[in-house]
């Protein structure tokens, strides 16, 4: 199958990968991940998403694409100069909140929140308190991460890390799970209803 994007790419989007190219970060999600995410942003009229990791904001723009004018978007990272990115190209959509925190102290401070849509793409709410993640989701809620084939940038054992995430999620009984071998390696988690 043809792996080529046919959607449109957000409007800001060329300008934040330029920035992106420049600022010398090479973590950013690839194009066929965003466009997922912005088609399964569309399931969720009316969401509260979560991104956990916004880097420099590439896979942002396409998660806002996908979100209807109703819908509220936090998204953070722990690095400033990298989130600048995202707020010198994306800071002027009300629907967005963008928050320079380390992530174990967000999920402390927040772990009240619900969610319909959780996009995990850094180590917490991922490696890293998995459970308070997955507690945040609504019945019904998109539980996705990306990065799980191996990947040139990954630093030694991490392999071994993300088969155990796998396995990990695959051992929940409050999820319905999907592994896809496709882009850099998707798992898409539904939150059942108790």
């Amino acid at each position: 199958m043809n792996q080529e994007i046919k959607q449109p790419y957000p409007q800001s989007y060329n300008d934040i990968d330029k920035a992106t190219i420049e600022s010398g970060f090479t973590m950013a999600s690839d194009a066929l991940t965003c466009s997922l995410l912005k088609t399964l942003a569309v399931s969720k009229p009316g969401g509260k998403f979560l991104e956990l990791g916004t880097g420099t904001g590439l896979s942002t723009s396409w998660i806002l694409d996908g979100m209807d004018a109703s819908s509220s978007l936090i998204s953070i990272d722990n690095d400033a100069r990298f989130l600048a990115i995202a707020a010198q190209f994306l800071g002027g959509d009300d629907r967005l909140e963008l928050v320079c925190i380390d992530g174990a102290d967000w999920f402390e401070q927040n772990e009240h929140l619900k969610f319909d849509y959780i996009f995990a793409d850094t180590w917490h709410g991922k490696y890293l308190l998995l459970d308070e993640a997955i507690a945040m989701l609504n019945p019904g809620g998109l539980y996705i991460i990306d990065d799980m084939l191996p990947q040139p940038n990954w630093p030694g054992g991490h392999h071994e890390k993300a088969i155990k995430l796998v396995e990990d999620l695959e051992k929940r009984t409050d999820l319905v799970l999907t592994k896809q071998c496709w882009a850099t390696g998707i798992v898409i988690a539904v939150k059942k209803q108790v």
